[in-house]
Formats: C-alpha cells, sequence, structure tokens
C-alpha cells in the first residue's frame, strides 16, 4: 500500500492551527482581532488580514490564505508553501486601520493594496527571497512602487514541509536599482546595517 501524502494527514483546521503556531514563533503573538473580506479571497473577494503587533520588527500584517491547505499553494525555489508578511514601525491601532490621516491608517491602506496584489501574482508565478518586483505606473493604488522580497524562517515537521513566511518590503527606486545591479542579498544586508530592515515605512533615507 503506497505511503500516505503529508497534506492528507492534516485537515485544514488542523493545517490553520499549526500554521498560525508556526507563524508566531517568528512574528509573536498573534492579536485576536482579524480583518475579514466580505467576498472571500478564493471567490475574487481581497484577502483577510491578521497582525502581530508583538514581535521584534512592530507590526507585522500577514495572510493565511495562500497555502490552505499543508505543502500546497504559493511556492518558490525555498518554500513549499508559504504566506506574505508585511512589516511597518507604526504601533497597531485599529481604530486607525481606515484612517488614511494616522501614520498606521497610511501603513494599513498601503500594506493591504501590495499584499492583495502580490498574493494574486504569487498564486501563477514563482516570488523567490531577494527578487525584486515593480507595479506597473498605471495600476491603481499601488502603481510604481519597488519591492524586494525576503525569506524568513520555515518550518518542518512530520506531516509539514518547508513552509515559510515570505516578507514583502517596499523599497525606494533607488535601492531597487542597485538590488538588481550587485543583487538582492546585498540590498537587505544594507537595509539591516541601516535598521530599517524588514519594514516598509518610507520616511527614511534610501540605503542605497
Amino acid at each position: 500500500m503506497p505511503p500516505h501524502e503529508p497534506s492528507l494527514l492534516l485537515t485544514q483546521r488542523e493545517w490553520y492551527r499549526r500554521k498560525t503556531a508556526f507563524m508566531e514563533r517568528t512574528l509573536g503573538p498573534e492579536h485576536n482581532v482579524v480583518t475579514h473580506a466580505i467576498i472571500a479571497y478564493a471567490f475574487g473577494g481581497p484577502l483577510d488580514l491578521y497582525y502581530f503587533p508583538n514581535g521584534i520588527y512592530g507590526t507585522a500584517i500577514a495572510t493565511k490564505e495562500l497555502s490552505e491547505t499543508p505543502n500546497e499553494g504559493s511556492s518558490n525555489r525555498v518554500f513549499r508553501s508559504y504566506e506574505l508578511v508585511m512589516f511597518t514601525r507604526h504601533p497597531f491601532r485599529l481604530d486607525d486601520a481606515d484612517d488614511s490621516t494616522k501614520p498606521f491608517g497610511r501603513a494599513h491602506r498601503n500594506t493591504t493594496a501590495i499584499l492583495n496584489r502580490v498574493a494574486r501574482y504569487s498564486a501563477t508565478e514563482r516570488l523567490n527571497p531577494f527578487d525584486t518586483f515593480e507595479f506597473s505606473e498605471d495600476m491603481e493604488r499601488v502603481g510604481g512602487k519597488c519591492l524586494i522580497f525576503d525569506g524568513l524562517e520555515s518550518y518542518s515537521d512530520d506531516m509539514v514541509q518547508d513552509f515559510g513566511l515570505l516578507a514583502v518590503i517596499e523599497i525606494f527606486r533607488s535601492e531597487m536599482q542597485y538590488a538588481r545591479e550587485f543583487g538582492g542579498s546585498k540590498l537587505v544586508e544594507k537595509l539591516k546595517a541601516q535598521g530599517s530592515y524588514p519594514c516598509s515605512d518610507l520616511n527614511r533615507e534610501p540605503a542605497a
């Protein structure tokens, strides 16, 4: 009798709980509030967003719908499956999330727009750590924005193979050009040296 595939040994609910535990190891304890979309992501709606305001990087905003079953979903050369995460230094203030006049509100609006676009793209294309990404100028809310990706900690056990978190980091255009010339890993080193990694707040000087 052939061995069972690991993905068949976990129910979707069990995988959700295990995935959350994996994510909390890197991002810190999850907040008990989730931003749920009216139309489910699987049916063309926006992502649900999950908040991790207790980690070392500030506030993390993550997805949980790219890998709804273990070992399946968005993947790249490092992770068999992954979820996306973006970071901001601004403290988590849910009441400000829809207020673009407030620092967290602006960061939240920006993160929401970027994650929803990148998530759809990741379903058909491989987004690897240290790759750069540029949105077309004519795209609503994200036009002209530049990104770099980095792989955070990955997890494997007897049922899960190389699940990870792919950090999405907004960068300046000059930084993207530097990464394309010298390599994305070199830019990530500069961002870490500057103390801005892995946050997407651009209220700083370019690192390159």
